[in-house]
């Protein structure tokens, strides 16, 4: 079953939702699935350096009240999914170009590439638009660092991630996580695994015969 994934790396409810959609591909083993990373830029203003994370918070969502309680929901949503935010340690609000760039160059390793780059950020507070914190996470990941960094240090793939973040949107893409299913059916939202799970059955039941293990 092929799955595309719309995600951006630096959305909390991105790592929560793909967290969810892993437990439901546990629900449905005898599903075959490939999964199609779709990038995402939910701040494509933002420069290469990044900008203040206070700053960024201040200007998007307001006053600390409200700040607060939005990050207060988003640790409870990601402690179902053995995730422990720590939005105080994060400093700089980067760009995540390169971070894309860094998982669509990525062969086999995509999914431990993108778990380890939304730890570092979320969990750990690393700045992942700094390219010697993305050379480092490739290493941890098994990829090589130094063919990681030279690739980065370069032009290649960021007309290509926007013109895939273009691409998302014309399709009518405007909020991540978002989930495609045979390129038939979708939903948004970081979704319980077994909304995750029924969806996948029904791709299966519109056409049995591509599923079918006989």
């Amino acid at each position: 079953m092929k799955i595309d994934i719309v995600f951006d790396i630096v959305c909390p409810w991105c790592f929560i939702g793909i967290r969810r959609f892993r437990r439901a591909c546990a629900l449905r083993p005898n599903v075959p699935v490939e999964i199609r990373w779709r990038p995402f830029l939910l701040n494509p203003e933002i420069p290469a350096a990044g900008i203040d994370r206070a700053h960024y918070l201040e200007r998007k969502f307001g006053n600390s009240h409200r700040i607060e309680r939005i990050h207060a929901a988003t640790r409870q949503a990601g402690q179902s999914e053995g995730i422990d935010f720590d939005f105080a340690a994060i400093r700089r609000m980067p760009s995540s170009i390169d971070a894309h760039r860094l998982i669509q160059w990525a062969e086999g390793n995509k999914e431990i590439l993108l778990d380890r780059i939304f730890t570092a950020f979320f969990i750990e507070g690393r700045d992942i638009g700094d390219i010697s914190v993305l050379e480092t996470l490739a290493v941890e990941a098994g990829l090589n660092g130094q063919d990681a960094g030279d690739y980065l240090r370069g032009p290649d793939g960021i007309d290509a991630i926007e013109a895939e973040n273009a691409r998302m949107r014309r399709w009518g893409i405007s909020g991540v996580p978002s989930f495609i299913f045979e390129e038939n059916y979708a939903v948004a939202g970081a979704q319980d695994p077994d909304l995750l799970a029924r969806l996948m059955d029904i791709a299966v039941e519109t056409d049995p015969e591509s599923f079918s293990t006989a």
